[in-house]
């Protein structure tokens, strides 16, 4: 998956994960040095811990038992995951309008299919172009699949030009087929290429030039942008369908059966 923005350093989640472990052991150990006193006036006068002992008795249990480690890594994790999955399911339930019926969204297939497969992309995306195939696959096979094809240029300038060119070629009624005249052309993309791809496809070039220069196309483009930030999704391509959204390119077989099972409710 092509991702502009920078990565989470390695090993955070688990150096966090140790930390936490250290700090639960060390107050465990606190807890059977110097139990509680259970309210008694004494207690005021009970020895401070030292903090090296304590040190001590923590390192000397994390050797002898290292895998309460990857226990509270493993634990850690699944809370975040679970958490993740929570959160980005409520926001495609949020933002499920704009996602599936935004005027301004290109969309293919059946209008009134029962599945509906949102796919955010970049025409500078070469897993996008991988993509192109087993989604024009099931455009072509599934006769109530409905897809809704989502502008997201991150990867430069010439992204951004080649998407406007994109929601201009609706005007004239041809966004499919220059959709997947650029997913599948190769080489290095520059707006001339763009522009001759336009004509190959037969295009207007002087009026989709014109066309192109509308500021809603810009604004939309912009929203697109926003929303799939808001989504959680950093990179190209990211696929929606039902309540699960996925990251990264998928092959056929997954996408049919996460067609299949929103299809079924599941």
């Amino acid at each position: 998956m092509n991702n502009p923005q920078a990565q989470a350093k390695p090993g955070g989640v688990a150096a966090k994960a140790v930390r936490h472990a250290i700090i639960v052991i060390a107050a465990a150990t606190l807890a059977a040095t110097f139990p509680a006193s259970g309210g008694r006036a004494e207690s005021a006068a009970a020895p401070a811990p030292d903090r090296d002992a304590v040190r001590k008795i923590v390192k000397e249990y994390l050797l002898e038992h290292p895998e309460i480690i990857e226990d509270a890594i493993r634990v850690l994790q699944a809370r975040r995951e679970s958490q993740e999955r929570d959160r980005v399911q409520a926001s495609l339930r949020q933002h499920g309008e704009a996602l599936r019926a935004h005027p301004m969204s290109p969309v293919s297939g059946n209008p009134n299919g029962d599945v509906t497969l949102v796919e955010f992309f970049d025409y500078q995306c070469g897993f996008c172009k991988r993509s192109l195939k087993p989604v024009m696959d099931l455009l072509e096979t599934d006769k109530q699949l409905r897809i809704v094809w989502k502008e997201f240029p991150i990867l430069g300038p010439v992204s951004r030009f080649a998407a406007r060119t994109a929601m201009a070629s609706v005007k004239q009624g041809l966004y499919l087929e220059f959709h997947v005249a650029v997913m599948g052309s190769r080489g290095r993309l520059t707006e001339q290429r763009v522009m001759d791809i336009a004509g190959d496809v037969g295009l207007d070039v002087q009026r989709l030039r014109r066309d192109m220069e509308d500021p809603d196309i810009e604004g939309y483009l912009d929203e697109t942008i926003h929303l799939a930030r808001t989504l959680g999704i950093n990179g190209t391509p990211a696929f929606v369908i039902g309540d699960t959204l996925v990251p990264g390119a998928v092959g056929h077989a997954r996408l049919k059966e996460l067609i299949g099972k929103a299809r079924s409710g599941g």
